[in-house]
């Protein structure tokens, strides 16, 4: 029998049967990302309008399918390993992190604490690459890791590099929160400090993200001078040398400008 104008329409409109439901899939995913701390399933429910039963069966769907772990003592719920492998594959055919790593090991090396490698996402940034550090005590964070852009290191060295006026717009865009008791939240301390980052040349996390922890960072530029993505240098309070300069910023720098560089390519 032929399709009739009815099914012929329905067949070219991207909208149709399952779009909600995936939408809805995706969102409970976004939010399980964005969070510093992994949600429960009435946090989820709050978080994403949806009701209990909605959110319980998409976690069990997503369970099923490896894409979301649930912590069997707090009930917790966090990225599962068959996301992160899908998206570790990406990142690593990405163009930024070929480019990068060779000088992310150099930097690792010289300075001997773990760097970072992010892209910005959406209101934030989110690890591609972490190269521990060789010493003891090392970091958290792991890649696909998602940090803000007020209280990171390359969160804002990526808002610095970028002119006033998408920098404005993507601050508003902000919702802040506190993690330590040195997180800026307040907007107006938050522009003076990307001032002050675009003065300095190099961006600071003073203990913003996790406490105990500084961090420097700074922007990957493309050849349009733009931000494509930000490394930082993480180094715990008792480790970290009084000459900054010499043992942190000035490989950072020089790091940043040999991608910047190899990104750019010749003309």
């Amino acid at each position: 029998m032929p399709k009739t104008d009815t099914h012929a329409a329905a067949d070219d409109n991207p909208k149709i049967a399952g779009t909600a439901a995936f939408s809805k899939f995706i969102a409970v995913l976004q939010l399980i990302a964005d969070q510093q701390q992994p949600l429960n399933i009435a946090q989820l429910s709050t978080l994403s309008g949806y009701p209990r039963s909605t959110v319980y069966r998409i976690l069990a769907a997503l369970m099923a399918e490896g894409m979301v772990l649930e912590n069997p003592r707090t009930k917790n719920f966090e990225l599962g390993p068959r996301l992160i492998n899908l998206a570790s594959k990406s990142w690593e055919k990405s163009d930024i992190r070929s480019a990068a790593i060779d000088a992310l090991k150099g930097l690792r090396d010289i300075t001997r604490e773990t760097v970072h490698l992010a892209v910005p996402s959406d209101t934030g940034m989110v690890y591609i690459e972490k190269l521990e550090s060789p010493q003891a005590v090392r970091m958290t964070s792991r890649i696909g890791t998602r940090v803000t852009l007020y209280s990171s290191a390359v969160g804002k060295a990526y808002l610095a590099a970028l002119d006033d006026t998408r920098c404005s717009k993507l601050m508003r865009s902000i919702k802040m929160q506190r993690f330590t008791e040195h997180t800026i939240t307040d907007p107006d301390v938050l522009r003076a400090e990307i001032e002050a980052t675009r003065k300095r040349g190099y961006a600071e996390d003073r203990e913003e993200n996790e406490p105990q922890i500084f961090c420097v960072g700074s922007a990957i530029l493309d050849r349009d001078g733009e931000p494509v993505g930000c490394i930082s240098i993480s180094i715990p309070l008792f480790r970290k040398q009084k000459k900054m300069q010499e043992t942190y910023i000035t490989p950072l720098l020089a790091t940043c400008q040999e991608i910047s560089r190899k990104l750019s390519g010749p003309f």
